[in-house]
């Protein structure tokens, strides 16, 4: 058995282990969605970097406003604010909104690899994995006193 099998399956038992309890699910399902949006941050941070020198004033300015609104978010993951899961979500969707239907960002890609073209694939994935991720954990905990009207 080579050592990436045997990491593997250690793995796969311990997300078995994990999933079969339902407060573990919560656990993992919570973690991760703490993670991604952290790591939201931390890209957006990236993209600030990259775009500061490549696009007008306004619009960096208009993207800083959104990093600081996921910003707060974390901030409130951070402290256990349970708002902030939706709030997360809301994020994520408005970001993808945004960028998504952009072509300049599609011609990033075209234009071959490139620091700028790799941030905004990694950023669209990230933020589709946070939608699924929070989407799971408010639907899991949902008679949890979580309630989204």
């Amino acid at each position: 058995m080579t050592a990436m099998r045997f990491a593997l399956d250690l793995l796969r038992r311990w997300q078995i282990t994990k999933m079969n309890s339902g407060s573990g699910r919560v656990k993992t399902l919570k973690g991760t969605a703490n993670l991604l949006i952290y790591a939201s941050i931390f890209l957006g941070a990236v993209l600030l970097i990259q775009l500061f020198v490549l696009v007008p004033l306004w619009l960096f300015y208009s993207v800083l406003a959104g990093w600081i609104a996921y910003l707060v978010v974390a901030l409130a993951v951070a402290k256990g604010l349970r708002i902030a899961y939706p709030l997360s979500l809301v994020l994520a969707i408005l970001t993808l909104a945004v960028s998504l239907p952009r072509p300049e960002h599609y011609s990033l890609i075209q234009a071959g690899l490139s620091p700028a073209s790799l941030t905004f694939i990694a950023g669209s994935v990230l933020q589709l994995a946070v939608i699924l991720t929070v989407s799971s954990y408010l639907f899991v905990t949902r008679g949890d006193g979580v309630h989204v009207r």
